[in-house]
């Protein structure tokens, strides 16, 4: 098992991305922006530069959390758009070395039709174009269909095959379950037992749910501070042999997703991603977890 981490949260310069991640005694970064936008919209230079800057460092790329079919992308969209997207993340994951890329099934608007069946054509296209070229899509369990509820889930990987999941701890814990006619907020523990199966990668963010306590917003705190049963899934993990990715993902200084949510910490963007990196290998500590360093 290695530790890695989304280390736009700790800066969007390149290289402030990789001397957080070598201070912190790791080796890899899940990429996905730079200078403000995604890894797959910057401009060649950018790209090349920061490549060039990976390799001095010796710092790897493990995965890429590109936004194809993000919580901001409509199904209803253009098509092209998301092919796109695709394709110009492919040569770049290459360049990169890259094996997993990180994909949702596009926002769900309350309302309107959720368009399954075009969803589904549309993700069976993005997981074999990508599987064409050697790399994995994974699907996160955020705000999108799929992360609706674990019954959700289990639909999509039911209809796309190869397509496997990158489990968020925190996710659930501000999503409302559409499975129960109540919508209570998702339980984190049962979501992940019942995809555990299909999980290749794991994102480590931990939060509160939304409260009238808290303005109607979730909360972000440090790893098993929170509901998202971060302590106990990581147990579970160790105890199944789960040896992939755990992937740090703060929300403390930025939230990609909603700028009006909460944080229950303020300061310097890279030291919070710092000290949530070693709060999190304290955990693994005391669970007698083994990581080493992340390899090709």
């Amino acid at each position: 098992m290695y530790l890695t981490g989304i280390a736009d949260e700790a800066s969007h310069d390149g290289n402030i991305q990789i001397s957080t991640t070598l201070a912190m005694g790791w080796n890899a970064i899940e990429a996905r922006c730079l200078n403000g936008k995604n890894l797959h919209d910057v401009s060649d230079t950018e790209f090349d530069e920061f490549h060039r800057a990976l390799d001095h460092a010796g710092v790897y790329v493990n995965a890429f959390g590109s936004a194809i079919a993000n919580w901001g992308k409509d199904v209803r969209d253009d098509f092209s758009i998301t092919l796109e997207e695709v394709d110009r993340a492919i040569p770049r994951m290459h360049a990169l070395q890259a094996k997993m890329v990180r994909i949702m099934s596009y926002k769900v608007v309350e309302g309107e039709d959720l368009m399954v069946e075009e969803r589904i054509r549309r993700l069976r296209i993005i997981v074999g174009r990508f599987a064409e070229h050697g790399i994995t899509a994974l699907h996160e369990n955020c705000m999108n269909y799929g992360g609706l509820s674990w019954q959700h889930t289990h639909e999509l990987l039911d209809a796309v095959p190869g397509m496997k999941l990158v489990f968020d701890t925190a996710n659930p814990v501000f999503n409302r379950d559409r499975s129960k006619p109540e919508n209570p907020w998702q339980d984190p523990w049962e979501f992940y037992q019942k995809v555990r199966e299909q999980i290749a990668y794991v994102h480590i963010k931990d939060c509160l749910e939304p409260s009238e306590d808290n303005g109607g917003k979730e909360v972000y705190l440090y790893p098993g501070k929170g509901q998202g049963k971060v302590r106990e899934i990581l147990t579970d993990l160790l105890e199944i042999g789960y040896d992939g990715g755990i992937s740090i993902e703060p929300h403390l200084a930025a939230v990609f997703h909603d700028t009006d949510s909460q944080n229950s910490d303020a300061g310097d963007p890279v030291e919070i991603y710092q000290e949530y990196g070693r709060k999190l290998e304290r955990i693994l500590d005391e669970l007698n977890y083994t990581h080493i360093p992340y390899r090709l």
